[in-house]
């Protein structure tokens, strides 16, 4: 049985709330429905879908990105979300896939997770910003 969508990514976190506060201003996800599980989280939405799953009240591994590289959404507002990292202390690197293809903004939320945002080659980059 081939897969058709990717459902959702999981977080681990020691601070439930700074995590799922982060999310919410830099991303625009939204706090929603969670089963009650047995111990602390939150599922963060897209819509009407569970896109980001935060576990809380585990240890969080010295390796915090662990196999896992980094989750990916995508965006709009390449120029206003650099901004809101800027405004909020966050540090970002800004790529480009070729001369011409899509923006790649990478970022780390609170505890350490590696998040990429992609946004659409049409869009005007932030005046300054990093490379790699």
């Amino acid at each position: 049985m081939p897969v058709h969508a990717m459902d959702h990514f999981t977080v681990l976190s020691d601070d439930l709330d700074a995590t799922r506060a982060f999310y919410a201003r830099i991303l625009g996800l939204v706090d929603g429905p969670r089963p009650d599980l047995g111990f602390p989280g939150a599922w963060l939405y897209i819509g009407e879908r569970a896109v980001l799953h935060i576990i809380a009240g585990r240890a969080v591994p010295s390796e915090s990105a662990g196999v896992l590289d980094h989750m990916a959404f995508g965006g709009t507002g390449l120029r206003e979300t650099a901004a809101l990292l800027e405004a909020e202390g966050v540090e970002y690197l800004l790529r480009r896939q070729g001369a011409t293809g899509p923006w790649q903004l990478f970022f780390h939320d609170p505890s350490g997770a590696r998040v990429e945002v992609d946004f659409d080659a049409s869009e005007a980059p932030p005046q300054r910003h990093s490379t790699g």
